[in-house]
Formats: C-alpha cells, sequence, structure tokens
C-alpha cells in the first residue's frame, strides 16, 4: 500500500487531484466574493444578510436533486475522464456569466449583477452535480483496494485546502480581480483535466433515464437497502444539514455579532478549512487505510461539544466602537480570540475526522460499475438535507433566533450524528 501522499506522485491520481482541487477552489473563489460583495457592501439587515446567503446555498443545491441520478447513470455507463472534460469546458462558460455579474455589480447595477451571479451558482451547481460522483467513483478503478480511504481523505483534504485558498483569495481580491481570477482557474483547471487517465465503462451499458424525479428515486432505492450503505448516506447527509446551517451563519455571525469585516470572515472561513483538511488526512492515518467508522460516534461528539463552546464564547462578545468593525490584527488582540480561532478548527478537525471514512463506504460497499450511482444517491439525499437546513435557518432567523443560538441547535444534532456513526460502525465490522 502507498503511504496516501505518495499517491501525489501517480499519474493515476495526480491530475484527477489537481483538477478536483481547481474545480472546488475557483467554486469557492466565486461563491465567497459575492457573499462577501453582498453582506459589506449591498445589505445593512443581518436578517436580510443570512437570507441572501441561504438563498445561494439553496441555488446551489438545486442541482444536486435534479441532476444526480443522471449524472451517476451516465458516470457509470460512459469514460469517467471523459464526462470530466466536458465539465470543465462548461465550467469555463459558467465563470464567463460569473464574472460578467461581478463586473456589472461593481459598475453600479446592482440588481442585473447579483442575477447573473446567482446564475452562475446554478451553473456551479449543475457541474458539481456532474463532477461530483466521478471524483470518488473514479478512484476503486484507479487505486488498489487499500488504496482508496487513503485517496477519498486527500480528496477531502484537497478540497477544504481548496476552500480556504479560495476563502483567502477571495478576502485579498478585488471584484475585478476575482472576476479575471475565475476564468483563469477554469482554463487551468481544463487543462489538467487532459490528463486524467482514462476510467472507461466497467459493466454493462445502461438505459439511461432523464426523468429527474424517477431516477432519483430508482437511484436511491436501489441503494438504500443494503444497511451499510442506508446507515453511511443517513448518516453524511445529516452531518451534512448541519454543515449547511454553518456555512449560511458564518459570514453573518462575524458580521453581527463578532462585529468583524470581511478579513475576518476569511480567517474563520480558513481556519474551518484547514482543520477539516487535518482531520481528513488524521482519520486515514488511525484507521491506517481500513474503511470503519469505530471513531465515528467520538469525533461528532467531541465536534459538539467545541459548537457549545465556540457558542458561549460568542456571547457578550465585546462589541466593536458604533460604526466600525474589526480587522483581523484588532480582532486577534482580543481576549477571546484565541479561544474563538482553537474552537473553531476544533469543531472543523472532529467533523473532518467523522465524515471522510462515510464517503470510503459509498465507493467500497458496491461493484465499481455501481460506484456512481451511489455516490449519486448519496449527493441527492445530501441536497435534500443540505436544503432542510438552509429552510430551517431561514425559518429561525425569521422567527428571530441569534446565530449564537443556532449554533447550539447544530450541538442539539451531534448526538444524532454520533448514534448512526455508531449503528455504521456496528453494521459494518
Amino acid at each position: 500500500m502507498l503511504n496516501a501522499l505518495g499517491l501525489l506522485k501517480e499519474r493515476r491520481f495526480l491530475p484527477l487531484f489537481t483538477t478536483q482541487f481547481l474545480g472546488a477552489f475557483n467554486d469557492n473563489l466565486f461563491k465567497t466574493s459575492m457573499v462577501l460583495y453582498a453582506t459589506y457592501h449591498i445589505y445593512s439587515d443581518p436578517k436580510v444578510e443570512q437570507n441572501f446567503n441561504a438563498l445561494a446555498t439553496a441555488i446551489g443545491i438545486l442541482p444536486f436533486f435534479l441532476l444526480s441520478a443522471l449524472s451517476g447513470q451516465l458516470a457509470d455507463t460512459n469514460d469517467k475522464a471523459k464526462i470530466i472534460r466536458i465539465v470543465k469546458t462548461a465550467e469555463i462558460a459558467i465563470m464567463l456569466v460569473g464574472s460578467s455579474g461581478m463586473l456589472i455589480a461593481q459598475a453600479g447595477y446592482i440588481t442585473i449583477g447579483l442575477g447573473l451571479m446567482l446564475t452562475a451558482v446554478l451553473g456551479l451547481g449543475v457541474h458539481s452535480a456532474f463532477f461530483g460522483p466521478i471524483k470518488y467513483a473514479i478512484l476503486p478503478q484507479h487505486l488498489k483496494d487499500d488504496e482508496v480511504l487513503g485517496g477519498t481523505g486527500l480528496v477531502e483534504a484537497a478540497t477544504y485546502l481548496a476552500i480556504l485558498s479560495g476563502t483567502v483569495m477571495a478576502g485579498i481580491l478585488s471584484a475585478r480581480g476575482a472576476a479575471i481570477a475565475v476564468l483563469i482557474v477554469a482554463l487551468v483547471g481544463w487543462v489538467t483535466a487532459l490528463f486524467v487517465p482514462p476510467a472507461p465503462r466497467l459493466g454493462p451499458e445502461l438505459k439511461v433515464n432523464y426523468n429527474p424525479f424517477t431516477a432519483s428515486w430508482r437511484v436511491i432505492s436501489s441503494t438504500m437497502h443494503i444497511p451499510v450503505l442506508f446507515l453511511a448516506i443517513c448518516a453524511i447527509s445529516f452531518f451534512w444539514t448541519m454543515g449547511a446551517v454553518l456555512i449560511i451563519i458564518f459570514p453573518p455571525l462575524v458580521k453581527n455579532v463578532l462585529t468583524a469585516d470581511a478579513q475576518v470572515s476569511t480567517f474563520v472561513i480558513a481556519l474551518f478549512s484547514i482543520g477539516v483538511a487535518v482531520g481528513s488526512v488524521a482519520i486515514n492515518a488511525l484507521l491506517k487505510g481500513t474503511t470503519s467508522a469505530r471513531f465515528a460516534p467520538a469525533s461528532v461528539l467531541t465536534m459538539g461539544v467545541f459548537i457549545v463552546i465556540f457558542s458561549l464564547l460568542c456571547r457578550g462578545w465585546p462589541a466593536a466602537p458604533a460604526g466600525t468593525l474589526y480587522n483581523l490584527a484588532t480582532f486577534l488582540q482580543l481576549p477571546r480570540a484565541l479561544m474563538a480561532a482553537s474552537a473553531l478548527t476544533a469543531i472543523a478537525v472532529t467533523g473532518g475526522m467523522f465524515v471522510v471514512p462515510l464517503y470510503a463506504f459509498l465507493t467500497t460497499t458496491v461493484t465499481k460499475d455501481l460506484t456512481a450511482r451511489t455516490v449519486a444517491a448519496n449527493n441527492v439525499v445530501n441536497a435534500g438535507a443540505m436544503v432542510v437546513g438552509a429552510v430551517g435557518v431561514q425559518g429561525l432567523t425569521t422567527a428571530g433566533m441569534s446565530p449564537e443560538n443556532l449554533l447550539l441547535v447544530v450541538a442539539c444534532m451531534c448526538p444524532i450524528s454520533a448514534w448512526l456513526g455508531y449503528k455504521l460502525h456496528l453494521a459494518s465490522d
């Protein structure tokens, strides 16, 4: 077995790793630039800011509902590398729309600009719906059985390092700079996709069902009757319900509770991204390449403890002087800042340790000709869970619940995730 990091030297893994890293980086650079622009330059109402973020999240998730089943079928009946190249070509067109929206909004045409940017978010959702199943399903074709968990961990780690990099760049670049950068990265990603080795169909050719509803039902029903997959998908989806809440509330929480600027928002998301990447790699070392959920319950319960700690730290936070926001330098000088940063990092590390092994179950439980459809089934259910999270945030925010209390809602959900992880451990070992 290769050490997981040793896979980065392999032609059978490195081009895919690089391509998915660049895609995640670009996706996050664009979305974060849009959210920060809306939060700090367009809206001045905390509820409106949080609801806009929830709307953008829901738009990005919608294609997973409608297209994941189709993408899984296509990936299992065609060369996955070929589909990757088609998807990366589409990314260039999507970024042309998104970058145009950024420039138009900056020029003062806010409604048109935001409309184009949200259209690009929808397009990126379509892009991810087709690429998502492949980036996991292709691993068993290119890697040995005892390398799949390590490869999965590296893909997850790269995804969150891409989120980190994209977030940092979004905080640094102007709207014009971001508009140019997303186009350049899309072009580079298209080039790296050309080097992904072929991953041809392994099973019989499928008769593709293009009806999104019946196709989704068939993909899910053909997967969820397997106990291990049922529990893995439930655990992953419930985790991403919590994740959707955290993703939505972080930028408004930083601005309105921590009274800090976009630099600090970038810093917070960066900490979260680093933490998940560390957790993704650490769990592979602990499990020594085996696919197991034995650390899942302890990981997510620990995550819940740190969410409670972070919520408590946010209460009574020393607000910046009226009409001002802390920049990163002044924020880090606050007495609670180091504890808050440590709690956020711990939340992310334990979250990564929980969820990464669960993805490995999706690609190692079924035969290689079914992996894309299995991942697709997971993505459909995940999308539903995240929409529930986004709608829940909007409803609770409208009812007057503060971000600090929304954090406690997430903490209360962690024991349910732990129970699902424990059931998966019993079913798989």
